[in-house]
């Protein structure tokens, strides 16, 4: 696959399993979730859109007023089918997740299962994202990029000896006070490596850093609660590695959950 519009074609072709015009959203949520970390001085506002198609669950999350709640009532219910064509974007990518995971599931998939421990909020947060870091292959000092950033994976990026080059649409400053840019391209043109959030399936920009990276040759790692089925779609293809998070997110309990890590060179 090129890009999400192929893998998105594919799915509604029946390429990637059975055909979605036969298949049925059984229900549409949302979730308004705001965090604020001990230690830290960021509120972390995060709105998810969430499609349950038979025993899987998509999630795809989206900026402030993007999709109203309202939607939830007309799409639960729907052909799935219309929801990847017809929705708005963020739903479009939880249906394709729904459906990419009801296909292969995680848990069947051949991933590598983490386990992030029961505990506080910093706790799990800290657990998660030296699960992310793990999956970097780079040398000390490599400077890598990270698009949509997270305290916690920072500082794990510096416990690993990488310097850590920051885009995020919202944050202009760590809490260390690390310059943030909100111009990716700074970002994707100089790193030796990149880890992205599945956050750039939903603003429409995971195709430009993806297609950079291939043109680049540079690792992308992608850490995804959002979309991470759509995101394992193109592991070996311009990913190099995934940790794929599905829902319920590990924010959302303090019960131990599990992530699940992919490898390019696993052949996973």
């Amino acid at each position: 696959m090129k890009n999400t519009e192929d893998l998105l074609t594919a799915a509604l072709a029946g390429e990637l399993g059975p055909r979605p015009d036969g298949l049925v959203a059984t229900s549409v949520f949302w979730i308004h979730h705001g965090t604020r970390l001990a230690g830290g001085d960021t509120t972390y506002l995060n709105q998810y859109v969430l499609v349950r198609l038979g025993g899987s669950f998509g999630g795809c999350a989206f900026e402030a007023g993007e999709v109203d709640p309202s939607l939830c009532r007309d799409a639960s219910g729907a052909p799935l089918d219309s929801l990847l064509r017809e929705a708005p974007r963020p739903l479009r990518i939880a249906a394709l997740d729904a459906y990419l995971s009801e296909v292969d599931p995680h848990r069947e998939a051949g991933a590598e299962p983490v386990v992030l421990p029961a505990g506080t909020p910093e706790v799990r947060a800290r657990a998660r994202d030296a699960a992310i870091a793990g999956l970097l292959e780079t040398g000390p000092g490599a400077r890598v990029g990270l698009i949509g950033v997270v305290n916690p994976l920072v500082a794990a990026i510096r416990e690993r000896g990488g310097t850590p080059v920051l885009c995020d649409f919202n944050l202009r400053t760590t809490q260390w006070g690390d310059r943030v840019t909100d111009d990716m391209h700074e970002v994707l043109d100089t790193a030796e490596a990149v880890i992205a959030t599945g956050m750039t399936l939903s603003n429409g920009t995971f195709d430009t850093v993806l297609s950079r990276c291939r043109e680049r040759d540079v690792p992308l790692v992608v850490y995804a609660q959002t979309g991470s089925a759509v995101a394992r779609a193109f592991l070996g293809a311009g990913v190099t590695a995934l940790s794929a998070e599905p829902f319920p997110f590990s924010q959302f309990s303090a019960e131990p959950t599990t992530l699940y890590r992919y490898r390019a060179a696993d052949g996973a």
